[in-house]
Order: structure tokens, then C-alpha cells, then sequence
């Protein structure tokens, strides 16, 4: 470490590769806060996930001493937890970004870190360009230096020296003990029916506190799967250790997701379900097995349609890697692969870095809010072209931007750049003053925030439709979560509550703690509240503000098309509206199986997009077949 300290205090940038379990992300910024790096400012670690960040604060806290938000705390978005005399700061990329919105020099920090660099999110790429630059600047102006730590378990190191300014690497020795890894005999069809099987055959033999990771694709499929462990591991009760099941997804309550990290009483076995997001960074003591089910979803954006979706796919061999490794922390693990090896080997390398396969529209707002040309940004990889002017184009149509030849941010496009959300959102918010729905608008917005609230067990499906039921609306599926949130927000006994109409607690508490977040920011853009009442009509029409690029209309021979990309979609069976047949909707996205699939619509009358959007109605003119 002492070598180590010395690179850092000779150069000012450095990569440093550590494998997993080598604690560099813990013990690192330690060493740079006891040799006084921290002097003149903080040492800022990012981290691509909010539990990340959440969790390694905590453990760096509690190596320290020190109660968290003091001299350690993290900030992710929707929750700050620091203080004056913070020196160690674990933050998402995302919220590294928004602070150099007002600060693009970051003068608050002496040493950035950009840690996981290899996952190369969205924001991560902004970010590299953004510190990249502010280093540079601070430089020419003769200001405190800033010093840049860019730190990841595995990455292709000749592209990112290259891009830093051909800078040093050092490697770190790790403590990763060996993993056996298991490979299918033959192609399973079903990935999450052949991990539930795994679980159990693994169960029956294992020691007792040998604990089980399973990595899966999102939170409706995790709870399924946790429903039908729970409800197996009933039958078993004296046969096997006592079984207890921890879920693990992005929109989990802090609380909720930390529980995953406790040490397994002695005697159980932990099952711990989680999404891509335990792949890096977070170590789970106790974890024995792997089972990887070798998917993950991920939203895609089609420049030729204008659509996002969200798609399940196959992981890349690194990412595979990675899953691997996290039952070698603490002692020799194993790794059962629901894939063959033949499968395995046509992987794709590495995973196609964010910004290749996103919408931009969020980051070219971000970038023109620094005052940064996106085509002339320093990008370590350059999206697509069709991406960016696809993005500026989408600005313009929403009014953030005048003109998409020399793209200058309007007053709405300045106040867009404030929310932490999807600028179509934030747009709909600042409408809403001009339709008297703000309270209603911040509800739905902060509903759409987090993952799905309804709670649909196998077992309970009729009677769980039966208590939803009354919160549906005929007009759609933004005014049922409207109904749900009003009906949530006005009842004493909340949790018992939700369990009497199956819906998730957890989920409507963090739509809760978003709408806060929303409402605080809505009175700092001086944007006031107003309520529409039972009136849903303002509402609908509001919507449409943000996302007019979002509608389909129901053709003669039965089949719905999207008015701006004429693609052929069906609605979701999850939403109300499934089966009415409406003649125009809204959706907010659109997911693919083996078809493509509308979810989160509302009714809208075509007219609306006259009065509303004229020049986008103009140039996508909605055929007259009433359903």
C-alpha cells in the first residue's frame, strides 16, 4: 500500500486494477484520507448503484469509527446523508454529475474516484469527460489540482490510459479464493424454473450457513421466484436447515436492501435473489453458491423508432466472470451455470457500454447545462450519431432547446435540468402548473419512479385482482396509481393496508419519499401546487406534454400501431386497459418478449395531441378508425 500511496502522490491521474475482494474501494480512500489528501477538499468515490454506495459508506464508516454522515456519508439520488465535515464521499455517478451541473470544476473535491469504471454506465462515460476536464481546468487556472483514481476489477486498460492521457497502471494482488463452476449439459428452456431447481438440489446437501446468491433479471421475477421458494421450503421444515429468503433489486427500500447484508443466523441458510446489481462492488458475507441464470435486462433505444425497450438478454463473458467471482470472497465457492459451455463461449467479450445502446436525451441535457457541445464532447467511446441528433431532436420537440442546429437551453430546458428524472418527465411537471394538476402529476411521476406496486402471488391471483380492482380506472393505468397512492397516503395502518389489497409497501413507501424529494424541488423552481381534484381529464392532457412520442392508436384490422414510428404493439396484459380496446392511448414504455408490449397507458382523446402538440400532430396525422 505504501508503493501504492506513492503512485498516487506522484501522478495525477492513475488506473488502478484490483481484483475483487481486494478492498480496494473500502480501504483505499482510507489510506488517501490518513495521508491527508482530503486536505483541501473531499475524496469523492462513485459508484454505478446506489446500494453500492449505501453499503461500502456504512462498512468505511464503521472501520472508521465514525457514525455515518459525519466524517464518511454517501449521497445517492433522493436520500443525502452528509454533513460540513464529510472528507469521504461514496455518491452514484448520476449524483456526481448533478453536483457538477453547479459546480463543473468540482472545487469541492480534492480527489475524484471512478470506481467500477468497467461497467461503463451512461453517466460514468459523462463522468469521465466532465472530471477529465475539470482536472485540466483546474490546471490551466493555477487552482487546487485535482487528483483522479479511475479503479475497476477488470477493464480493458489500454483504452482507458489512452483516453486519461496515456496514464500509469498498477496492479493490485486480491484475495480471491478459487470457484468450481458447473455448466448446464443441455439448453434449458426455462432460466428461472431451472435456478429454483438448483436452489433446492444445492439445499438438501449443503452444510447449514452456506449461503446461496441467484442472479435473475428484475423484481416481478424475484418475487415470484421468492413466493415459490418460500412455499417449497414449508414442505421441507425438519427435513433441511430453516431456509429464509432475501430479495435484492435497485428499488428496494435502504432498510430493506441493507437486511441482505446481515450475517445468516447460525443454523439457517440464506437465499439472496437479486438483479445485476450484486454482480460488482458489494460483498455478502456467507455466500457459497452461485447460480447464474445468464440473463439481465436491459433498456435499449431503437433511433429508427424512437422507442425504448426493455428487453431480457444474455449477459457478456465478463459479466459472467463477475457473477462468478462473488462466491470467492471469503472462502473457496462454487458456481452453477444454468448455460452450457458452448452457450457461454458465443457470449459476446465484453457489454456494449451504455451509451451506445441508450437514449441520450437525458445526457445532451445535461451536457448543454454545462454548457458543453455534444457533438464535440470528449466521449471515450462516441455514441451513434443517429443517438445524439435524436436526442437533440427530442429536446427541441419538448421545448428545452430553440433551434437543433446550435442547440442553447431555453427557460423551460434550464428548469428540466433541475429534476433528477427523465427530461419527458420533467417536462410534464412543469406543465402541470399550466393544468392545475401538480399535486396529481408529482404522484403519478414519483408511482413511475420505482418498480411495479401491485403484488400478484400465484396462489392469490383472483383474490388479489379482486382487492386491486377498486382502484382501477377506466381512464388508465396512471390514474389507478393515482387512486392506489391517494388511498395509501390516507390510511393510519399502512403496511396492514397494503397486505389487505396486495400491494407492495415497500414500493408505495418509496413513492412516497420520491413525491417529497419532487415537491421540495417543484417549490425551488418556484413551480406552485394546485390539485385538480377528482377530475382526470387535466391530468391525461398533461401527460402529453412529455410524451406525445409515446402514443398508438388502434388500427381497423384490430391491432395497435405507434403513431410516431407506425410499429406494431398490444397492450400489456398487467394493465387495466388490457382488453377495452381504446381507440388512442398513451404508454409510458414498452417491453419486449416475443412481442412488443405497452405498459403504463392512459386514455386519450386524438384531438388532444392537435391542441396540445399541433407541429408533432401535424407530421404524424392519426388515422380516423374508431375501434
Amino acid at each position: 500500500m505504501i508503493r501504492l500511496l506513492a503512485e498516487i502522490h506522484k501522478y495525477s491521474s492513475l488506473i488502478v486494477i484490483g481484483e475483487t475482494g481486494s478492498g480496494k474501494t473500502t480501504q483505499i480512500p482510507q489510506f488517501m484520507h490518513e495521508v491527508k489528501l482530503d486536505r483541501d477538499g473531499m475524496i469523492g468515490v462513485t459508484q454505478p448503484r446506489r446500494v453500492a454506495a449505501m453499503t461500502i459508506s456504512q462498512r468505511v464508516a464503521q472501520e472508521m469509527n465514525t457514525t455515518l454522515g459525519e466524517l464518511v456519508g454517501y449521497s445517492v439520488r433522493f436520500e443525502d446523508v452528509t454533513s460540513k465535515c464529510t472528507k469521504l464521499k461514496y455518491l452514484t455517478d448520476g449524483m456526481l454529475l448533478r453536483e457538477a451541473l453547479l459546480d463543473p470544476l468540482l472545487l469541492s473535491y480534492s480527489v475524484i474516484v471512478l470506481d467500477e469504471a468497467h461497467e461503463r454506465t451512461v453517466h460514468t462515460d459523462i463522468l469521465f469527460g466532465v472530471v477529465k476536464q475539470a482536472q485540466k481546468f483546474r490546471t490551466e487556472r493555477n487552482l487546487k489540482p485535482l487528483k483522479i483514481l479511475v479503479m475497476s476489477a477488470t477493464m480493458d486498460v489500454d483504452h482507458f490510459s489512452h483516453y486519461f492521457g496515456n496514464i500509469p497502471v498498477v496492479y493490485l494482488e486480491g484475495r480471491q479464493y478459487p470457484v468450481q463452476v458447473f455448466h448446464a449439459i443441455k439448453t434449458q428452456e426455462d432460466y428461472a424454473f431451472s435456478c429454483l431447481v438448483t436452489i433446492f438440489q444445492i439445499h438438501k446437501d449443503a452444510p447449514p450457513n452456506w449461503d446461496i446468491l441467484v442472479f435473475l433479471t428484475g423484481q416481478e421475477e424475484i418475487e415470484a421466484m421468492a413466493y415459490n421458494i418460500r412455499l417449497i421450503s414449508k414442505d421441507l421444515e425438519g427435513k433441511c436447515v430453516p431456509l429464509k429468503v432475501y430479495p435484492l433489486y435497485s428499488s428496494l427500500p435502504s432498510h430493506m436492501q441493507l437486511d441482505v447484508f446481515r450475517p445468516t443466523a447460525p443454523g439457517m441458510r440464506k437465499v439472496i435473489l437479486s438483479t445485476n446489481i450484486a454482480e460488482t462492488s458489494v460483498t455478502i458475507s456467507g455466500i457459497k453458491y452461485i447460480i447464474d441464470s445468464g440473463m439481465v435486462k436491459n433498456r435499449s433505444h431503437h433511433p429508427g423508432t424512437g422507442l425504448d425497450v426493455l428487453k431480457v438478454q444474455r449477459i457478456s463473458q465478463a459479466q459472467a466472470w463477475q457473477r462468478t467471482g462473488r462466491a470467492g470472497r471469503e472462502s473457496p465457492g462454487f458456481c452453477y451455470r444454468t448455460y452450457t459451455h458452448q452457450e457461454f463461449d458465443s457470449f459476446r467479450k465484453n457489454p456494449i457500454p451504455e451509451i451506445q445502446r441508450c437514449n441520450l436525451t437525458s445526457v445532451v441535457l445535461q451536457l448543454l447545462t454545462l454548457g458543453i457541445n455534444p457533438a464535440s464532447f470528449d466521449f471515450m467511446d462516441k455514441p451513434p450519431v443517429e443517438y445524439v441528433d435524436g436526442a437533440i431532436e427530442q429536446l427541441k420537440q419538448l421545448g428545452a432547446i430553440e433551434s437543433t442546429v446550435s442547440p442553447k437551453l431555453t427557460a423551460t430546458g434550464h428548469l428540466m435540468a433541475q429534476f433528477p428524472l427523465d427530461p419527458r418527465y420533467s417536462k410534464i411537471i412543469i406543465s402541470a402548473k399550466d393544468y392545475n394538476c401538480v399535486q396529481e402529476i408529482l404522484t403519478i411521476v414519483a408511482m413511475l419512479s420505482g418498480e411495479s406496486v401491485f403484488v400478484n402471488p400465484p396462489a392469490k391471483r383472483e383474490k388479489a385482482v379482486a382487492a386491486q380492482n377498486k382502484f382501477y380506472s377506466t381512464a388508465g393505468d396512471h390514474i389507478t396509481l393515482l387512486n392506489i397512492y391517494r388511498n395509501y397516503n390516507n390510511v393510519a395502518q399502512k403496511k396492514i393496508w397494503c397486505q389487505d389489497n396486495f400491494l407492495n409497501s415497500r414500493n408505495l413507501q418509496y413513492a412516497s419519499k420520491v413525491r417529497t424529494q419532487l415537491s421540495e424541488l417543484c417549490e425551488r423552481c418556484k413551480v406552485p401546487m394546485s390539485s385538480c381534484g377528482q377530475d382526470t381529464e387535466p391530468v391525461r392532457k398533461c401527460l402529453i406534454t412529455g410524451l406525445f412520442m409515446n402514443v398508438a392508436e388502434l388500427q381497423r384490422e384490430k391491432k395497435y400501431v405507434t403513431v410516431g414510428s407506425k410499429q406494431v404493439v398490444s397492450i400489456h396484459p398487467s394493465s387495466v386497459l388490457f382488453g377495452s380496446r381504446p381507440h388512442c392511448v398513451l404508454f409510458t414504455e414498452v417491453v419486449q418478449t416475443g412481442r412488443c408490449y405497452l405498459r403504463q397507458l392512459s386514455l386519450i382523446d386524438p384531438q388532444w395531441l392537435t391542441d396540445i402538440v399541433p407541429e408533432y400532430a401535424r407530421k404524424h396525422r392519426l388515422t380516423s378508425y374508431a375501434s
